[in-house]
């Protein structure tokens, strides 16, 4: 079932004098329960797509449509109850308030959505579970790892059970062993869970444990890679590959 559609959109920057154009008649569709990574150079428009299909942006010309609603024309009460009810946000500097513990900090977004106390303990707990933080819920951010932080911001977006989940570099702050642990309980709630998830990555081990890679380079769609039947290994060759051709580092890929 096609739950998100990108249709030609485009968006620009700057005056009509000094024009950039970021995104350049990107489409494509995402199916309910696919786990999709967006790779590219620095500057190459991913962060800019991530950020109009989150609303964090608005497109110039285009539309993106979640489900039956066409987000490109939500505003104000609209817009906010979109974002409230039906995406999950995962950034990469964790974005926690430091001035409450990690339970507080996921129940937060169902506070906001005034569901009863009950409820609100039982989904964080649920989810601290899924993402193993049980042992830091009564901790403060200062008290936790660089992992633990991000996995808490990981059980922040998901305790809602959003339509979609966003990650903009989710792994970009974790040593590998952190990363590693979060990549897969990205693949066990996009298989357990049928998670849908959007993430932006540079990092081809990331991309790896997607099941789909579209690549972006100047503003278009450069590349898109299925993995299929592929173990992981095999499919990060191939996106180290496309890296390649792409004009990037693969030691930095790596």
């Amino acid at each position: 079932m096609e739950l998100l559609k990108i249709q030609q959109i485009e968006k620009y920057y700057g005056s009509r004098s000094s024009l950039t154009k970021a995104i350049d008649d990107i489409s494509f569709s995402v199916s309910k329960g696919e786990f999709i990574a967006i790779m590219g150079a620095s500057g190459s428009g991913k962060t800019t797509l991530l950020n109009c299909i989150s609303t964090i942006d608005r497109v110039t010309a285009g539309h993106i449509f979640l489900e039956d609603t066409d987000i490109t024309t939500l505003k104000g009460k609209e817009l906010n109850k979109f974002r409230r009810d039906k995406l999950g946000f995962i950034f990469q500097d964790f974005n926690l308030l430091d001035t409450l513990t990690a339970y507080e900090n996921i129940a937060l977004a169902l506070s906001i959505q005034k569901k009863p106390a009950a409820d609100i303990d039982k989904a964080v707990n649920r989810v601290a579970q899924q993402l193993g933080i049980i042992e830091v819920l009564k901790k403060y951010p200062y008290q936790m790892s660089g992992g633990q932080k991000q996995r808490v911001a990981s059980a922040r977006a998901i305790v809602t059970d959003p339509k979609l989940i966003l990650a903009d570099e989710p792994t970009g702050a974790l040593d590998s062993k952190s990363a590693k642990m979060l990549l897969e309980r990205f693949r066990s709630l996009n298989a357990e869970q049928n998670a849908t998830i959007l993430m932006v990555t540079h990092d081809s081990f990331t991309a790896s444990y997607a099941s789909r890679v579209i690549f972006i380079k100047d503003g278009k769609v450069f590349h898109e890679l299925q993995r299929g039947d592929n173990s992981r290994k095999q499919f990060f060759d191939k996106i180290i590959d496309v890296v390649t051709l792409l004009g990037g580092d693969v030691s930095d890929a790596l």
